[in-house]
């Protein structure tokens, strides 16, 4: 256990997170989302005990988002033609204001087939056990700048 850091963040994910660099993606994965089809050639962490918002709001207290592209989040789109409703989204836009002054303006919203080719060559997928439907999201990582 270290101090300021959320129990949440394993060892595994926190060196994952450090690892990456600047464009690197991760995607925090629902339950129904193929984590371990889309990640056979990259690196799956398994989250299950754990739902997006609170592995968001533990991997935003460390991870930059990018600065340097309009969308560093991206959410997968509902099908057309599917009901249904999407209230975790607000949840993420709640938590992202804490961690970022851009807004809602830094999510872009992806096609599904898309969002798993791009899920493909994500640097990591967390798998959650998050309930909600269309949940997934995918953060692009920033820079830290010197003081």
């Amino acid at each position: 256990m270290l101090k300021g850091i959320s129990a949440i963040l394993s060892p595994e994910l926190l060196k994952i997170l450090c690892e990456m660099g600047h464009s690197d993606r991760v995607v925090i994965a629902d339950g129904n989302f193929p984590a371990e089809s889309m990640g056979k050639n990259g690196i799956v962490i398994r989250c299950d005990g754990h739902g997006i918002p609170e592995v968001l709001e533990a991997v935003l207290s460390l991870f930059p988002l990018d600065s340097y592209t309009e969308h560093p989040v991206k959410l997968m789109e509902v099908v057309p033609g599917d009901e249904v409703e999407t209230p975790i989204w607000d949840t993420y836009k709640k938590i992202l204001k804490k961690y970022d002054t851009r807004g809602d303006g830094m999510i872009g919203y992806t096609e599904r087939f898309r969002f798993y080719e791009e899920a493909k060559t994500a640097y990591a997928i967390i798998a959650t056990g998050e309930t909600a439907l269309y949940a997934n999201v995918m953060l692009q990582k920033g820079v830290i700048l010197p003081d």
